[in-house]
């Protein structure tokens, strides 16, 4: 049984890879995607524990262009998982941390600035370490 399974999967990676159906390059694309996505979310992480550490009154706003920034370089993919995770985190810190509406505002500026393609130096506060 696991002979055939490994010989239907070789089948489907070689003709995948051979002609390029359309249904084969829907599934490259999907995995692309899928790919870039979590990655994505791994560059959004990885700003977020930047930022915790940095620990530096008014980055805040740079942190959240960088993130952008990062995931939406790797694709279609990465783009989508920095909006929903924007747009999540900034759902619940509306919400929950009672920073209010213009905070919410220009965090969500800044997010869009990032994923648009925008340097996200525009909001990188004086004297943050090059580090970040």
């Amino acid at each position: 049984m696991r002979l055939w399974l490994c010989i239907a999967l070789l089948s489907i990676v070689l003709c995948v890879s051979a002609d390029r159906p359309r249904i084969g390059r829907g599934i490259v694309r999907a995995g692309q995607f899928v790919r870039d996505a979590v990655g994505g979310a791994r560059d959004m992480y990885r700003a977020y524990k930047d930022m915790r550490e940095a620990n530096y009154k008014g980055a805040d706003k740079y942190f959240h262009a960088r993130g952008n920034y990062d995931a939406a370089r790797r694709g279609p993919g990465g783009a989508w998982a920095a909006r929903v995770i924007s747009d999540a985190r900034e759902g619940w810190q509306s919400r929950v941390s009672g920073r209010g509406a213009e905070d919410t505002r220009l965090d969500q500026e800044a997010n869009r600035w990032g994923r648009s393609g925008g340097d996200p130096n525009r909001y990188r506060p004086k004297g943050l370490p090059s580090k970040y």
